[in-house]
């Protein structure tokens, strides 16, 4: 089952990396893009850009997770938005994401968190742009909230999810890392695949606050249950690495844990 750490505050990767085979996916998180106090457009991670010396450690801890096998992406977006205004100049801005990509050539993928309202053919034209620069082997993936995936309606980026995986777009789409806060559960996951998408594109992803040590084998359950009915059922994710259930002194034990469910 595919493990996944959204990463956003970096606290180094030392307990992870002593045993690295347990994390299957690690989205550093996250991109968006603003003006600096001049005016000057540019992309940034979290509060600085993404070369800034701060970010010393994080790029080589992630490159050392690469190099032993772990899918390093990027998130884009997320509470703090990002795509009102990539789109509002994306002549000025992907441009330097797509350098940003080429320079840190261990990313393979994108993370879509979409929480602002936009036009579907923007999101359209950034997935055939990834493609176009990157190739169809470069890993697309979203993450909408699961109210909209269990329901056909307009969710927080003002479009409706359906409409774009069913757009000759969503095939591209590699799978939905799935914001189940307060409902990571089987019937959510059902409810999804009965709205009609397929069990191995939906990953569960729980927020690290919402299980505690003695709460986290509810989780571990809902994981068995929902693969023994859906085979297919990819994998899950924790929001976010530094406080990972159920261990907050050792996050990386949550990928240990559920990297060995055993059904």
């Amino acid at each position: 089952m595919k493990t996944i750490y959204y990463y956003q505050t970096f606290v180094g990767l030392d307990q992870l990396l002593s045993h690295v085979q347990d994390i299957d996916v690690i989205i550093v998180s996250s991109i968006h893009f603003d003006r600096d106090k001049q005016g000057n457009k540019y992309i940034y991670l979290n509060d600085n850009k993404p070369n800034d010396p701060c970010f010393d450690t994080l790029w080589t801890d992630v490159q050392k997770a690469y190099s032993q096998g772990v899918c390093i992406t990027l998130m884009i977006g997320g509470a703090g938005g990002a795509y009102q205004e990539l789109f509002s100049d994306f002549d000025t801005y992907y441009p330097q994401l797509v350098s940003l990509l080429n320079e840190k050539n261990f990313i393979c993928g994108i993370d879509l968190d979409i929480e602002e309202e936009v036009d579907i053919n923007q999101v359209k034209m950034l997935i055939n742009c990834l493609i176009r620069d990157f190739g169809e082997q470069f890993i697309i993936t979203m993450a909408p909230i699961a109210p909209s995936l269990m329901n056909d309606q307009i969710g927080m980026g003002g479009f409706v999810y359906k409409e774009l995986y069913n757009s000759p777009e969503g095939k591209y789409i590699q799978w939905f890392n799935t914001q189940c806060y307060e409902s990571f559960s089987y019937d959510t996951y059902k409810r999804i695949i009965d709205n009609g998408y397929p069990p191995e594109k939906i990953v569960m992803g729980m927020m690290s606050g919402q299980f505690n040590k003695q709460t986290f084998k509810n989780a571990i359950h809902e994981c068995v249950k929902i693969k023994q009915t859906y085979p297919e059922f990819p994998g899950v994710y924790d929001w976010e690495y530094l406080n990972a259930p159920p261990d907050k002194s050792d996050p990386s034990q949550w990928c240990k844990l559920l990297k060995n469910i055993r059904i």
